[in-house]
């Protein structure tokens, strides 16, 4: 089916486009009352990810009410260790909890090796499937999953941590465990990926959420090498790596074979491009807090955002997820701005 709207996969790829695509990460969830809606009819927010014509259509939503260029399933990045045998719950105002932890190579048997992800994660896929329907050609699809490395913090950690002192202390003490366990999560990680796209996805991003955590040389080591096993198995997509924090990796992500990376609100647009030159897209990186702010800042923080860019290698988004507590109000004002933004 022929998109209607396909700007965000032409920036990605670097094709000619009128005006800037935008969207948001966190865009399907806590900031739309509708969203809240089909929420309160399940148990929590595992049965809403786990259960595909309701994660579909929280996937479609922010596209009829807020305008976005694209949608991005509805999911969680957990759901791969869980899929490997280590279940999570997600706890309301805590976040996720793990019941087992992996710090130690026996605890490795805690993990099932050579899963059929299509079995394990079909509701991820039958999402996919029913959304594509739905959406019916309006706007391209994003797939995603969470990078090795920010999946392994989890893993060891078995909660949300200011630190990650567990996960970081294993580099030092036993690296061989940190790179075998990095590495089976890679190889589910690509296979998950490539059955999105088999599902129907326009486009993938991956997560590395906790990449900020590391010093420059222990990223490339135990996130970028591991990274880039994925973004060379995957090419049929549009392909975005949005490492948040890893500002001094820019120059190495750089290297990468996919075609965007997100940038986070930390750095100006006119720094990462002069890092990254014309090899990549950039996506991001209007400070989600802006959205605080009156109409009149966001539209004059748009535009200055707007305006730094050197090029039209640009997918237009927030530098993290957009926060639950913000009015869906100030994020069309946010949109319409782009939108009406003259290249």
């Amino acid at each position: 089916m022929k998109l209607q709207n396909d700007l965000f996969l032409r920036a990605a790829r670097g094709e000619q486009i009128e005006r800037y695509p935008v969207w948001l990460m966190r865009q399907a969830g806590r900031i739309l009352p509708e969203y809240r809606a089909v929420r309160a009819k399940l148990s929590g927010f595992k049965e809403l990810v786990e259960t595909p014509a309701f994660a579909s259509e929280v996937t479609i939503q922010p596209v009829d009410l807020l305008g976005v260029d694209a949608a991005i399933i509805f999911s969680d990045i957990l759901v791969v260790p869980e899929a490997m045998g280590l279940t999570y719950e997600m706890i309301e105002q805590k976040g996720p909890w793990f019941e087992k932890t992996i710090r130690t190579r026996e605890q490795l048997s805690f993990i099932d090796r050579n899963i059929d992800v299509y079995d394990r994660l079909s509701y991820v896929m039958e999402a996919i499937r029913i959304t594509k329907r739905d959406l019916a050609g309006r706007v391209p699809l994003i797939g995603f999953a969470g990078a090795p490395w920010t999946i392994l913090c989890y893993m060891v950690e078995g909660k949300g941590s200011k630190t990650f002192s567990e996960s970081r202390k294993m580099l030092y003490t036993q690296p061989d465990l940190a790179h075998e366990l990095l590495q089976e999560i890679t190889d589910v990680t690509i296979s998950y990926l490539k059955a999105q796209i088999e599902a129907g996805a326009d486009a993938l991003q991956l997560f590395d959420s906790w990449a900020g955590i590391l010093g420059d040389d222990q990223y490339e080591e135990f996130g970028v090498k591991y990274i880039r096993q994925i973004t060379e198995a995957i090419s049929t997509v549009p392909f975005t790596v949005f490492s948040k924090g890893a500002i001094g990796s820019l120059p190495v992500l750089a290297k990468l074979p996919c075609t965007t990376l997100g940038i986070d609100w930390n750095m100006s647009m006119d720094v990462a491009r002069s890092l990254v030159h014309e090899t990549k897209t950039l996506q991001g990186n209007l400070d989600p807090c802006v959205l605080y702010g009156s109409n009149e800042l966001i539209e004059l923080e748009t535009r200055k955002l707007l305006k730094s860019f050197k090029s039209q290698r640009h997918i237009v988004n927030l530098g993290h997820g957009v926060y639950p507590d913000i009015d869906p109000e100030k994020v069309k004002v946010f949109i319409n701005t782009v939108k009406s933004y003259e290249i």
